[in-house]
């Protein structure tokens, strides 16, 4: 019987509404995601793009719930797989980082909607992707990157990063690469797409959640008709009162 129960609560979410709003947010983030990237070359390597397309991607979580700020994830992602460059690496392991972030963060703030478990949310999502940023670096993207463009030259990869460290080798690479470009990378560019989330989302909550202000607004002259019915018979009581007043006055029982 729950099962069915949820089943069924799950399937009233997608309201005109709700598939309104994740179109537009998976809309921005796929834009954001395409075209809005802030290189920092003179910080890390180039390959690693500056950009914040899960920023509409946890409103939508925090706003509507988890599962929506994990398809709008999987959308901006899967729309960008025909314009590719990464042989379809680059966007599945973006797709697998966003869920980290964007997921325990709407879920625990599903549970806890304050300001402060707004902040800790945003750790927890922080925190959790720039760990799979690392594990995914180091056992996935980087393997593949060397094997499939660079025919298993590893010396490839080490030169295009040895601008930035200069004593970086092939048998080093891994632990300066992770430690001093994948960690502070993603610590900075998930802080600052937190830090945004967290200032914009009380302002944007309202534009969120709009369906549920009109809702509200029609049900109030609604309630004002509900109550007039009840004034009115407060005064007919008043006067049936005052009638039977006069009629004892007119007509003392013995």
């Amino acid at each position: 019987m729950n099962a069915k129960a949820s089943i069924k609560r799950f399937g009233k979410m997608f309201t005109p509404a709700y598939l309104t709003k994740i179109a537009v947010l998976t809309a921005i983030s796929f834009i954001m995601y395409m075209y809005i990237k802030i290189p920092l070359a003179f910080i890390f390597p180039s390959f690693l793009e500056f950009q914040f397309s899960e920023l509409p991607a946890m409103l939508g979580g925090f706003a509507l719930g988890p599962f929506a700020g994990a398809l709008i994830t999987v959308l901006k992602c899967v729309l960008k797989l025909p314009f590719t460059g990464t042989a379809f690496v680059g966007e599945l392991t973006d797709m697998l980082l966003g869920l980290l972030y964007v997921c325990p963060a709407s879920i625990f703030y599903h549970y806890r909607k304050t300001r402060k478990s707004a902040l800790f949310a945003l750790l927890i999502g922080t925190a959790c992707s720039t760990a799979g940023a690392i594990l995914v670096n180091r056992f996935i993207s980087v393997p593949f990157y060397v094997e499939f463009f660079f025919h298993g030259n590893f010396n490839i990869i080490v030169n295009i990063v040895k601008p930035l460290y200069k004593n970086v080798n092939s048998n080093n690479f891994y632990a300066i690469y992770l430690s001093a470009g994948v960690l502070p990378f993603n610590l900075l560019r998930l802080g600052v797409v937190s830090l945004l989330t967290f200032l914009m989302y009380k302002h944007l909550s309202g534009i969120l959640h709009w369906e549920i202000k009109s809702k509200k607004q029609e049900e109030k002259p609604m309630q004002q008709e509900l109550q007039a019915p009840s004034e009115q018979d407060e005064v007919l009581m008043l006067e049936e009162m005052e009638e039977n007043e006069l009629d004892k006055n007119t007509f003392p029982q013995e």
